[in-house]
């Protein structure tokens, strides 16, 4: 697809490039972080491996991408999948090109319309000419200062304009990631976005973090980008000071969130860790952020989460942006009821000296006592 000339849309202002910039990455005097401006959303070839899978380098945009890339998993499935008859999951996730720009314009879109709350959403695309001139309190980065914002109150137009203007999010190299992370800020609003972040003035939405911080996937999963995971709000105080509301995770979304920290975890708080909203989503499918690093957990029966019975024995996926995929078997039914086979069959192999690697403690945050049998040898590029 060739990009679109713009037509139409509100140039940014000094102000508002200022705040954005100040709001994203804490300062609009320094240059923001490079991958930003020169990373896209792209797949990977139709015609081979994994062709609904994002690939992407492993830099900060990468966290952003894996909530991107469940969502597009999520349509490929449950979204997609022929109710007349049963389809095997391999031939659900063998998209076309046209397939591929379709699962990635509408989950563009849908996330936008539920950060704003279903009401509206904003878009920002780069012109040609620069609105704001470089100086000592502005630093040009060649996108800012370019913005034109589009707003909509209908998600039908949201698609079509998403759909028409997708070559600018997808162009590599270029600003992709960036675009639809101001697009994802301007429509949830500058003084939500402080409040959400709950944080001293100055304060953020990046951080040092190598793919990217939590705070931005809790924004694209719920529409709000707060630090606290737990389920509802929580009054944290003394008895020396009032107590305090700590906004978390307000209600169920389709997608949910596990996460492991490692060396850290038992460091984290309480309010840190995902509570049952992000643990048990509507459908099966997981962002996973496991030391930091981030990929997409998910399986094919819609009914997982909803009989206590489907969850004794399953498969279970693992897919980063990376290219990098897995499949295991999760098994709950205990030594007692004759699950946890240790032995090598059909290609499996149970990995008994491995039982307390990163992503299998991940998974022991949602299925504690489960045992996991990976299929097949572990990808080399699998490492936390």
């Amino acid at each position: 697809m060739a990009k679109l000339k713009i037509v139409g849309g509100r140039p940014i202002t000094m102000d508002e490039a200022i705040e954005l910039r100040q709001t994203v990455f804490g300062s609009a005097a320094s240059p923001p972080r490079g991958e930003w401006t020169r990373t896209g959303f792209t797949f990977g070839p139709a015609n081979q491996e994994y062709p609904y899978g994002l690939r992407t380098p492993r830099n900060a945009t990468r966290g952003m991408q894996s909530v991107i890339q469940a969502h597009i998993i999520k349509q490929f499935i449950f979204d997609n999948k022929p109710r007349e008859k049963s389809v095997p999951l391999e031939e659900l996730l063998k998209p076309t090109e046209a397939e591929q720009a379709l699962s990635l314009y509408t989950a563009m879109s849908d996330i936008l319309w539920n950060i704003g709350e279903k009401a509206k959403a904003i878009v920002a695309l780069p012109g040609e000419a620069s609105h704001i001139p470089h100086s000592h309190v502005y630093f040009q980065d060649n996108v800012t200062e370019k913005l034109y914002f589009f707003e909509f109150t209908k998600l039908d137009d949201l698609q079509i304009f998403m759909k028409r203007y997708l070559p600018y999010f997808t162009e590599n190299p270029g600003p992709g990631t960036l675009l639809y992370l101001y697009s994802a800020v301007l429509t949830r609003g500058m003084e939500n976005m402080r409040n959400d972040l709950d944080a001293p003035k100055g304060a953020h939405l990046m951080g040092p973090h190598e793919e990217g911080s939590l705070n931005v996937i809790t924004l694209l999963l719920t529409g709000r980008a707060t630090p606290y995971l737990h389920n509802g709000v929580v009054y944290v105080g003394d008895e020396d000071h009032y107590a305090v509301p700590q906004f978390g995770i307000l209600s169920r979304g389709a997608i949910g969130l596990l996460v492991w920290e490692g060396e850290n975890e038992a460091m984290r708080s309480a309010s840190r860790m995902p509570g049952s909203r992000l643990k048990t989503p509507a459908t099966p499918v997981w962002v996973s952020c496991c030391c930091g690093h981030y990929g997409v957990l998910f399986n094919s029966n819609r009914e997982l989460l909803r009989n206590y019975h489907a969850e004794k024995r399953f498969e279970l996926h693992y897919y980063t942006c990376a290219g990098c995929y897995l499949s295991m078997t999760v098994d709950n039914r205990g030594q007692d009821e004759g699950g946890g086979d240790t032995g090598d069959q059909d290609g499996d192999r149970k990995r008994d000296d491995m039982i307390s690697t990163p992503l299998e403690r991940l998974i022991h945050t949602k299925w504690m006592d489960a045992k996991i049998t990976y299929h097949g040898a572990l990808p080399a590029s699998l490492n936390f």
